[in-house]
C-alpha cells in the first residue's frame, strides 16, 4: 500500500491510498452522486480529462465484468474514493477496480475525505487537480504552481471518437450515429429496435452523412465544451431538415448550438442516476442518469424555432428541446441509462416514432 496525494489548484491536499497505475494525472476534479454504475463510469467517453470523485463511500464491491463497459478504453484520467473494495462479490465479477486501474495504467486514490471534496467542488466549482505518482514524495507549493499554469486539453472529442465509420448491421431503420464520444448503450438501444447503424467519426461531412441515405441521425454524448467543435454545430446545422435527428447530452448542446441558442459551462456540472427532470409537455418526472458540465442557456432561445420541453428540477436548468419546424428532439440526460433508472428508455421509441412518419410524409409527397 503506497501513498498518494491529491492536490488541487488552490493549494488543498488530500492524503490517501493509491490503487491503480503508478504513474501521476492531471484533469478536471469533478464528482458523481451515482451508487452504483461505476464501471459504466469510469468507461463513459464523456469523461475524458477528468478526475471522477465518487460520493458513495464504497467503490467496487461488484467488481468488473465484461458486459457493462460503454467503451473500449477508458477515457477517465483518474478516480477518488472513500473505500476501494479488495475482494468484490458478484457472480460476474472478473476483475477488481484496482486491477482494471493497474491495466489500463489509470490512477486512483482511497482513503480520503470525499465529503469534504465534494462539498469544495459544490463551492469552488469544478477545479483542476493531480494525482501524483504512487507513493512519490512531492513539493506541494512546487505541484500547485504547475497545476495553476497549466492549460487542459480541449480536443477532447478528437481523442474519444471512432477514426473510420463501421456498422452494427440491423433490418430497420437506417440510423447514422455521430460519435463525439459515444457511449455503446446508444447503439445498444438502436439495436434493440433493430436500426441499421452507421458509427461515423465526430468530423464527418453532412454530405457523407446524406450519401448513406439515412431515415435518421443520432448526435451521440461526449466530452468537454461544444464550443470547442463548432466543425460539428455546422454539420448539424447543415442535417437540420434534411433527415430526423435525435441527439443526447453533448449533441444535444451542438444541436442548441446549430440552431442559433448558447451554451454555458455549469459551476459543478450534473453527473449521477438521480436527476430529476420534468417532461414540460407531459407534466411528469423522470429520475435521470446525468454527465454534463455544460447546458443550454435558455435566455438565447428567442428566435431560434426551439421549443423546451425538458427541465431541471434542482436548478431549472434546460434538459430537452424539439425544433418546431423540422422532425428533430435532443435530450440533456441519458436515456440509454447506463448507468441508471430506465424512465427515460422510451425516447428511443419516439426517435423510431419520428423516423416513420417522417418516411410516410415523404412518400406521401
Amino acid at each position: 500500500m503506497m501513498k498518494r496525494y491529491l492536490i488541487l489548484e488552490d493549494g488543498t491536499v488530500f492524503e490517501g491510498t493509491a490503487f491503480g497505475g503508478d504513474d501521476a494525472s492531471v484533469g478536471e476534479i469533478v464528482f458523481n452522486t451515482s451508487m452504483t454504475g461505476y464501471q459504466e463510469i469510469l468507461s463513459d467517453p464523456s469523461y475524458c480529462g477528468q478526475i471522477v470523485t465518487m460520493t458513495y463511500p464504497l467503490i467496487g464491491n461488484y467488481g468488473i465484468n465484461s458486459d457493462d463497459f460503454e467503451s473500449i478504453e477508458p477515457a477517465v484520467k483518474g478516480m477518488v474514493v472513500r473505500e476501494i473494495a479488495e475482494f468484490p462479490s458478484n457472480f460476474r465479477n472478473k476483475s477488481t477496480v484496482d486491477e482494471l486501474f493497474k491495466t489500463k495504467n489509470i490512477p486512483g486514490i482511497s482513503g480520503i475525505d470525499t465529503r469534504k471534496l465534494t462539498r469544495l467542488i459544490r463551492s469552488k466549482g469544478a477545479i483542476k487537480g493531480v494525482l501524483t505518482a504512487a507513493g512519490e514524495e512531492v513539493l506541494i507549493d512546487e505541484v500547485v504552481k504547475t497545476l495553476q499554469d497549466t492549460v487542459l486539453p480541449s480536443d477532447q472529442v478528437a481523442q474519444v471518437s471512432t477514426g473510420r465509420p463501421y456498422p452494427s448491421p440491423g433490418r430497420g431503420k437506417r440510423v447514422i450515429l455521430i460519435d463525439y464520444g459515444m457511449k455503446h448503450g446508444i447503439l445498444r438501444e438502436l439495436n434493440n429496435r433493430d436500426c441499421d447503424v452507421i458509427v461515423v467519426p465526430y468530423n464527418t461531412s453532412a454530405t457523407e452523412i446524406l450519401a448513406w441515405g439515412p431515415d435518421g441521425v443520432m448526435l451521440s454524448n461526449g466530452p468537454g465544451d461544444p464550443k470547442d467543435v463548432e466543425e460539428c454545430v455546422e454539420v448539424v446545422r447543415e442535417l437540420l431538415g434534411q433527415v430526423p435527428i435525435f441527439g443526447i447530452c453533448l449533441g444535444h448542446q451542438l444541436f442548441a448550438r446549430a440552431c442559433g441558442a448558447d451554451t454555458f459551462k455549469l459551476k459543478f456540472g450534473h453527473r449521477g442516476g438521480n436527476h430529476p427532470v420534468r417532461d414540460l409537455v407531459t407534466g411528469k418526472i423522470e429520475i435521470t442518469s446525468q454527465n454534463h458540465g455544460y447546458a443550454v442557456d435558455e435566455d438565447t432561445l428567442q428566435g431560434t424555432r426551439l421549443k423546451v420541453t425538458h427541465s431541471a428540477l434542482n436548478d431549472g436548468t434546460n434538459e430537452g428541446l424539439t425544433h418546431l419546424d423540422y422532425p428533430a428532439f435532443t435530450v440533456q440526460y441519458h436515456p440509454e441509462s447506463s448507468p441508471g433508472p430506465e424512465d427515460s428508455n422510451y425516447l428511443f421509441d419516439r426517435f423510431i416514432d419520428v423516423m416513420n412518419a417522417t418516411r410516410k410524409e415523404q412518400q406521401h409527397a
